[in-house]
């Protein structure tokens, strides 16, 4: 176990990585608000058109684990610099395009620096705090992710009514660069440097397989609103084969003695870590994919513009943000406990969303809905950053970054499910009710309150078989699981 000497500066090098990390979570849902003025501005198609939000999430997904694992190899604070520096110049890019082709190039450049960045954050912490230190560093973490996610369609909307429907969508882009730049400096002074891992063999046949795996799986998904999963549904039986195969190749390099991308061990050996996983893969189908329902009922239903759809759900982003940094002071104390509770109070609220929209008048409904999404937020705030420290808080410091970026692979192939699969269920209902938008949105709310179901499921099971309150773990056992050096 390492000697573990508290840095001085780690709370204002946090502060800097959530900035950074708040910016790249954002650009996965501001854009979607503004992808009528980009075919506007740019007399796209809608097809063409949704590769700017498809193509990030993509690229964003796809690089995860292997900037993880390159982080813990060179170094988290050299991954986070080139990564932060990489997405401040490719928004100026997507700012800047002339066409919807340039635009879809700096998207997906964005999303792989994005992608980049998100494992840093989370190991950074790992490397950073210790102890109940460590879930508060997860509980602002936590507030970052529930936040950037929902205040996105506000944040977008509010850029659009400045900048105007035409031009507008440029300077949601814009605005990442003076930020990045002052998050870039901030970060080159405040994150300290620290001896990288092993540099070994950085497994390219792992990263291959484990990325051509992960693009199978997703490009269905992110085409969906195009005809992916009818057209591509072959991909998702390569995907499977290509992720057995990448778990055999890891097994092989694990047993040869060199560093694999992913440690598969990590799902056997970890305690938590497996269940935790699938926790919040599950739980991002349901808490994704209800945005886009949301933005189609507000905006297409009922005629709400961009930053009115986005308030209406406001106070969903307001109860996560304030209970995730409540959380992160209970997660010690509380253990799996406090997200079998988040779960519970998310599912409660989604379901209490959908009867409020099935059921209330149109002109109320924006209102009506706003203190069942509190209840949910609440409970949401409650899920990922506890989550994320229960599921990590076993793992050695050592493969922080790689753990941390199969984290969030999860989560992007559960939004890619969510976002799909609600935005289906949504339209399926639309046309066989007639058009009954509130039919439609309390069906598809409905399903992802379910999704939240399946996750507490998994949530009671892992309580179930550790009955004890895990508190004692809150020191790094490097010996849970075979130390790589």
């Amino acid at each position: 176990m390492e000697d573990y000497q508290p840095d001085p500066k780690r709370w204002k090098a946090l502060s800097v990585t959530l900035v950074a990390g708040f910016m790249s979570l954002l650009d996965v849902s501001i854009v979607s608000v503004a992808l009528p003025s980009v075919q506007h501005g740019l007399g796209a198609s809608p097809a063409a058109v949704q590769w700017v939000v498809s193509g990030y999430a993509l690229a964003f997904g796809l690089v995860l684990v292997p900037a993880g694992r390159l982080g813990d190899a060179i170094g988290r604070r050299t991954m986070f610099l080139a990564a932060l520096g990489g997405f401040v110049v490719c928004s100026a890019a997507a700012g800047l395009a002339p066409t919807t082709g340039a635009l879809i190039a700096a998207r997906l450049a964005q999303g792989m620096c994005a992608g980049a960045l998100a494992p840093q954050n989370s190991a950074l912490i790992q490397q950073l705090f210790r102890g109940a230190e460590r879930g508060r560093a997860f509980g602002f973490f936590g507030a970052t992710v529930g936040f950037s996610t929902a205040v996105g369609p506000v944040v977008g909307g509010l850029i659009l009514a400045l900048a105007g429907e035409d031009q507008g969508w440029r300077w949601i882009f814009y605005v990442n660069v003076p930020i990045g730049l002052a998050a870039l400096v901030l970060a080159a002074r405040l994150i300290p440097r620290a001896d990288p891992g092993p540099r070994g063999d950085l497994d390219p046949v792992g990263v291959l397989l484990l990325g051509a795996g992960v693009l199978a799986l997703m490009l269905p998904l992110v085409l969906a609103e195009s005809g992916g999963l009818v057209t591509l549904w072959w991909l998702f039986l390569v995907g499977a084969a290509l992720l057995v195969l990448f778990v055999r190749w890891e097994r092989r390099v694990s047993a040869r003695g060199r560093q694999p991308v992913l440690d598969v061990r990590l799902f056997t050996t970890t305690p938590g870590y497996a269940s935790g996983s699938a926790l919040g893969t599950v739980y991002f189908i349901g808490f994704s994919g209800i945005w886009l329902v949301f933005a189609l009922f507000f905006q297409n239903g009922l005629g709400y513009t961009p930053l009115q759809s986005g308030l209406a759900v406001t106070s969903f982003a307001i109860g996560s943000a304030a209970s995730s940094v409540v959380g992160g002071r209970l997660v010690e104390a509380w253990g799996r406990k406090l997200t079998v509770t988040g779960l519970s109070l998310v599912g409660a609220g989604l379901a209490a969303t959908a009867v409020v929209l099935w059921l209330a008048p149109p002109s109320a409904a924006g209102l009506a809905a706003a203190p069942a999404l509190l209840v949910a937020g609440i409970g949401g705030g409650w899920v990922v950053a506890p989550n994320t420290t229960i599921t990590l808080r076993h793992v050695p410091v050592t493969m922080a970054g790689a753990a941390g970026g199969a984290l969030q692979t999860g989560q992007r192939i559960g939004s890619a499910v969510g976002t799909a699969g609600l935005a289906g269920v949504f339209y399926a209902v639309l046309t066989g009710s007639g058009g009954d938008y509130e039919q439609a949105v309390g069906v598809s709310v409905g399903v992802a309150a379910l999704t939240v179901l399946a996750a507490l499921v998994i949530a009671v099971a892992e309580l179930r078989s550790r009955p004890r309150c895990p508190k004692a773990v809150d020191k790094d056992l490097e010996h849970a699981l075979p130390d790589p050096n």
